[in-house]
């Protein structure tokens, strides 16, 4: 395998416990997967299967009990305290909720500002920058001195991406983006966020319960129960010939479900 062919991230044998004592549980049993640079991963699997402690480990807002994650060749579980500070703007989480996910106190121009620079988080200092991320998420650059509550869900929405997308990270995890926002509005979420991956030529790691939209958008495909990995490979081979009877159960429990081969091919 050459260089050029390496996946940009990758995570083996990724063993996550959250909780202390009596309550302690293991989320994560030996997930092994790995993202090409430039392409899209979809993770799936039912709620509980641990989907959302992958994205959170990746981003270090959980401590790994076992396992690596390499990023450009820097395993994040081993390196250092400066180097994951440097690594953590690389790769970016939109958090699910487009609610809670963005402070009430805070304007969005002060939020955005933060993603910035986090010591000096000066909306006049980053006016241009935060102009430039808002317009990108066809949001208005004029509603930086908004808060939260003056916008609909898909509106917020679009913030987290910009919010996400102004370090400019070449990784971004999409963690259930689209599950709190109704149809119509998913659909436009999902049109920008190709969109951006292209313009930007950002990775993607979704992260989603819906197959149809992980067969519409994802290069590959993971699929998780109850913290492990019981099939991967690219969306056309999985969900045409799903080789584990839980990934069977998935796929024909979508309305034209049994179809994804035809549309894959």
């Amino acid at each position: 395998m050459t260089s050029d062919q390496l996946p940009v991230l990758a995570v083996t044998d990724l063993s996550v416990t959250l909780g202390h004592g009596l309550q302690a549980a293991r989320v994560l049993r030996g997930v092994d997967l790995a993202v090409g640079r430039g392409t899209t991963l979809g993770i799936v699997g039912e709620s509980g299967s641990g989907k959302s402690t992958i994205a959170k480990t990746i981003v270090g807002l959980h401590r790994p009990e076992g396992g690596e994650i390499v990023f450009d060749g820097i395993n994040l579980v081993t390196a250092s305290g400066r180097e994951r500070a440097a690594v953590r703007r690389r790769i970016q989480l939109i958090p699910q909720d487009p609610y809670s996910s963005l402070d009430p106190h805070r304007t969005i121009g002060q939020t955005l500002a933060e993603a910035i620079d986090p010591v000096r988080a000066r909306v006049s200092r980053h006016k241009p920058e935060i102009e430039a991320a808002l317009a990108a998420v066809a949001i208005d650059p004029n509603a930086a001195a908004k808060f939260p509550f003056e916008f609909s869900g898909g509106q917020r929405q679009r913030i987290a991406i910009a919010r996400a997308l102004i370090s400019q990270p070449e990784v971004i995890i999409a963690d259930e983006i689209t599950s709190a926002l109704d149809v119509s509005t998913q659909a436009e979420i999902l049109t920008l966020l190709g969109q951006l991956k292209e313009r930007l030529n950002l990775t993607v790691m979704f992260i989603s319960h819906n197959l149809a939209v992980v067969n519409q958008i994802c290069d590959h495909v993971v699929v998780l129960l109850h913290g492990e990995v019981v099939e991967s490979g690219t969306v056309s081979e999985v969900f045409a010939n799903p080789q584990s009877e839980y990934t069977r159960r998935l796929v024909e429990s979508v309305p034209g479900g049994k179809q994804f081969s035809l549309a894959s091919e």
